[in-house]
C-alpha cells in the first residue's frame, strides 16, 4: 500500500485529490510544518528534502508534485488522469506542472520564505511587497495561455487540474485580485465540487 505524506494547506493537497481521484489505496501520514515535523529525523530518512509531498511507494520514495502526480496517473491508468498514448500531449501536462512547481510556486514563497533567498530583513520586506506582482503574472499567464478550458487541458480532467485548484486556493493569501483571472475561479468553483476533492479537503481539516 502507498504510503502518503502531508500536510494541511501546502501544495500536497493537489496528490491528495488526485489519490482520491484514482481510487489508491493508500495510508496517510499528516505531517505539523509549524512544529518543524518535518525537520524530525525520523521524516529526513524518509524526505531528506524535509518538504512535502512525499509518497512511500514498494520501490521506494518519491517527492516533488510534478513527479507524485503522474506516477499516480500512470500507475492508475484506469482512471484516465493523462493522455499516456500521446506523447506531446503528456509532455504538457508535465510543462503545465512543472511551471506550477517550479515558477508560480517559488514566487509565492517569496512572501513566507524569504530567508531561503536572503538574510536581511529588509529583503524579506522587499519579498512580501513583491509578491502580489510575480504571483499575478504567473496566474495571468496561466489564464491568458495554458489554460484551455473547461479543464486545463481542454476537455478531459487531468493531473493538472488538482494542481491548478491547490495553487489557485493561494490566489487571495497572495494579494492577487480574483476578479483579473475569471477562468481559473471558475475551474476552482467546479474543482471544490468535485466528489474527490471534498474527500481530500475533509480528510485534511
Amino acid at each position: 500500500m502507498l504510503k502518503f505524506y502531508y500536510a494541511p494547506k501546502s501544495c500536497a493537497l493537489a496528490s491528495h485529490i488526485a489519490l482520491e481521484e484514482a481510487g489508491a489505496a493508500y495510508e496517510t501520514v499528516r505531517l505539523d510544518l509549524a512544529a518543524n515535523q518535518q525537520r524530525t529525523p525520523d521524516y529526513t530518512a524518509i524526505n531528506p528534502k524535509a518538504r512535502v509531498p512525499a509518497l512511500e511507494t514498494e520501490r521506494g520514495v518519491l517527492t516533488e508534485t510534478p513527479a507524485i502526480l503522474a506516477f499516480i496517473a500512470q500507475t492508475h491508468p484506469a482512471a484516465r488522469l493523462a493522455p499516456f498514448d500521446d506523447p506531446f500531449a503528456f509532455a504538457e501536462i508535465q510543462a503545465f506542472n512543472a511551471y506550477l512547481c517550479a515558477t508560480l510556486h517559488v514566487a509565492h514563497a517569496h512572501k513566507y520564505r524569504g530567508y531561503r533567498w536572503a538574510d536581511e530583513e529588509s529583503s524579506f520586506a522587499d519579498m512580501r511587497r513583491a509578491a502580489p506582482r510575480a504571483v499575478g503574472a504567473c496566474f495571468a499567464l496561466i489564464e491568458s495561455t495554458f489554460f484551455k478550458g473547461p479543464w486545463v487541458m481542454g476537455g478531459s480532467y487531468t493531473i493538472c487540474d488538482p494542481y491548478l485548484f491547490t495553487v489557485s486556493n493561494w490566489l487571495e493569501e497572495d494579494g492577487v485580485d480574483p476578479r483579473l483571472v475569471p477562468r481559473i475561479i471558475d475551474h476552482r468553483s467546479r474543482m471544490a465540487e468535485r466528489p474527490a476533492v471534498r474527500r481530500a479537503l475533509a480528510a485534511e481539516a
